[in-house]
């Protein structure tokens, strides 16, 4: 794919249609058109690299995630990346980056099939009763005061295990300031978008921690607030925030712990489990003991 393409060019090549077809099947044209109109409507994005808002689609096809600014559940946003030259001269360009919403977050979550709820909120004076994370957060929603303190975001597992994170106001300003380089910008999304980009800050970080996470929860993760190389490797460059990262062998003891069908086979997973997943040790092991006392005496 050659820079010199124009991304209207791009995207009306055989190639490049045929694998969003593959992707998407018949909702393969219509996405087309989003994200060109997106382009189109966007003067960054209109003389952005074609290959990189491709790459982006990609991500975003990939997770069946549309890509209309108005619903919220993902986006692609330009940014003007600096890079040496041939001779080493410094150059900019403009790129396009992907980026998850809070509400792309909640809808992978949902699909995952192992989530009985999963929402955030903006929190208001008085809502905030106890704030330890050891002890666990408490809020009273029969209150509202009129300013915002925070955010929190809370997630119910079919199994029970539940998980809470809270940041408050200047925690989220902090953490934006951080890892956004357009946290600044007054047509950033932390400035025109504070309460979307809080809500998605609180989730995002609920569920790398604590969830259970599906590949396609692993792949947003990855690839949230990145410049897209290749799609299909998640090779990703991040230029606007840190990377999460996806602690593997945790998620690996949680899927273990949550497979675990015997007592038996939970005590196989024991040695293996941290601090992380101690919790959902503690209420599986719980379970299953309910379970097989209810059997034996069914047997009797």
């Amino acid at each position: 794919m050659s820079n010199q393409l124009t991304t209207k060019s791009l995207f009306e090549r055989d190639d490049v249609k045929q694998k969003f077809k593959e992707i998407l099947g018949k909702k393969a044209t219509s996405f087309i058109t989003s994200v060109l109109q997106i382009a189109a409507q966007n003067q960054l994005l209109a003389k952005a690299d074609p290959v990189s808002i491709y790459q982006s689609a990609a991500v975003a096809a990939t997770l069946d995630l549309p890509l209309n600014q108005n619903l919220g559940f993902a986006y692609i946003v330009p940014y003007n990346q600096s890079y040496k030259d041939e001779k080493g001269v410094w150059q900019k360009k403009q790129v396009a980056q992907f980026q998850m919403g809070y509400k792309g977050f909640i809808q992978l979550a949902q699909r995952s099939g192992q989530f009985k709820s999963i929402y955030s909120s903006a929190i208001y004076e008085g809502q905030l009763i106890n704030a330890n994370p050891l002890d666990g957060y408490e809020f009273d929603f029969t209150k509202k005061g009129e300013k915002i303190i925070g955010y929190a975001a809370r997630f119910k597992l079919l199994n029970g295990f539940e998980a809470t994170w809270y940041m408050d106001i200047e925690q989220l300003k902090k953490h934006g300031s951080k890892y956004s380089k357009t946290f600044d910008n007054a047509k950033g999304l932390w400035n025109t978008d504070f309460e979307g980009m809080a809500n998605k800050t609180v989730i995002k970080l609920l569920l790398s921690k604590f969830a259970p996470l599906s590949v396609d929860m692993q792949r947003a993760v990855i690839t949230d607030q990145a410049i897209i190389n290749d799609a299909d490797t998640q090779d990703v460059t991040y230029i606007d925030n840190e990377p999460v990262t996806i602690d593997k062998e945790a998620e690996r003891v949680t899927l273990l712990i949550n497979d675990a069908a015997t007592i038996e086979d939970l005590m196989q997973v024991k040695e293996f489990v941290t601090e992380e997943n101690s919790a959902l040790y503690e209420l599986r092991f719980s379970e299953l003991s309910e379970k097989e006392l209810s059997t034996e005496k069914t047997k009797k």
